[in-house]
């Protein structure tokens, strides 16, 4: 059975089917998006960076998250805004694997880094007196490259699991990027397996840290009203809500994609859920933490004084 194979050195990505007017319409509009998600991300990163006041554990994580989503953004819109203009683009068997593996790492790493931040937010509300102590700065590298390692792992281990199938045709990719269930989709052989193991790491990625963050913000609840002051509550409310957000952006959408059940057509579904994914998400979290965090609003504002002239 297996003579009969085809070696594929190539894929097709098939993007989306629309008219030229559409097609241009949206290369513009993305394109914005786009630039949006590097500049925000990037400003993110320089005022972390720069001012000594965004030093401390909440803004490291958040530098992380922030590069992530520089990564994540960068792996799969270039290819979607080609696609765009110039419909049916091959990418190579090697490029498609690579594409693959990297979409895996950085959406497995930031599942693992926002539950990561809600750690710190217990920690820093309910535990302040022991904060320091608790988040040190090696605490919070561990917990990073952790997020990181994880990402990788399980990424290295869907990758194992693919590219061992063989691809005889069709060559098109029904995505505007090689995702990983689009693939399997090709292969000439039984991919229960590796929709097993997809499945799985999902629900322990997805599943598994939502539930922790729950618990978090539960405990973070509770201390927060027992404050005395509105000020307080105010302040703790408004450190919480940002990262609430992006946990509601981020999961929501990766739930509805890998772990509920599928009605209707799911890999049509799954297309536009994760363009919402890959180019959204990144740009509306620097958006968010910068207008609902006024530190954040406060380290830019120095910064752009500093820069007028006298």
């Amino acid at each position: 059975m297996g003579g009969n194979h085809t070696s594929v050195t190539e894929f097709l990505l098939v993007g989306f089917p629309l008219s030229l007017r559409m097609q241009v319409l949206l290369f513009g509009l993305f394109s914005v998006f786009y630039a949006f998600t590097l500049l925000g991300n990037g400003v993110i990163l320089g005022l972390i960076s720069l001012d000594s006041k965004l030093h401390t554990p909440m803004y490291f994580f958040l530098s992380q998250l922030a590069t992530v989503d520089i990564a994540y953004a960068c792996n799969t819109v270039p290819q979607m805004l080609v696609n765009l203009l110039s419909p049916a683009q091959p990418i190579s068997f090697a490029g498609c694997m690579t594409q693959t593996f990297l979409f895996l790492t950085f959406a497995l790493t930031e599942c693992i880094l926002l539950m990561v931040m809600s750690y710190d937010r217990y920690v820093a509300i309910c535990l302040p007196l022991r904060y320091s102590t608790i988040m040190s700065w090696r605490l919070c590298i561990t917990l990073a490259v952790a997020s990181w390692t994880v990402g990788l792992l399980l990424s290295i281990l869907s990758l194992v699991l693919l590219l061992p199938l063989p691809f005889c045709g069709p060559q098109k990719v029904n995505h505007f990027f090689c995702e990983i269930l689009a693939v399997l989709k090709l292969a000439c052989a039984d991919t229960y397996l590796n929709k097993i193991v997809v499945l799985a790491g999902s629900v322990s990625v997805l599943v598994g840290p939502l539930s922790a963050i729950v618990v978090s913000y539960g405990h973070i609840l509770q201390t927060t009203l027992k404050i005395q002051s509105a000020e307080g509550r105010q302040k703790a409310f408004s450190t919480c809500s940002s990262h609430l957000c992006v946990v509601g952006l981020f999961y929501g959408t990766a739930i509805i994609m890998y772990v509920r059940p599928h009605h209707g057509d799911p890999q049509k579904q799954n297309k536009y859920l994760l363009l919402f994914h890959s180019l959204f998400n990144p740009m509306l979290n620097p958006l968010i933490y910068s207008l609902r965090n006024r530190e954040v609003s406060a380290a830019l504002r120095r910064r752009l004084g500093k820069g007028r002239p006298l």
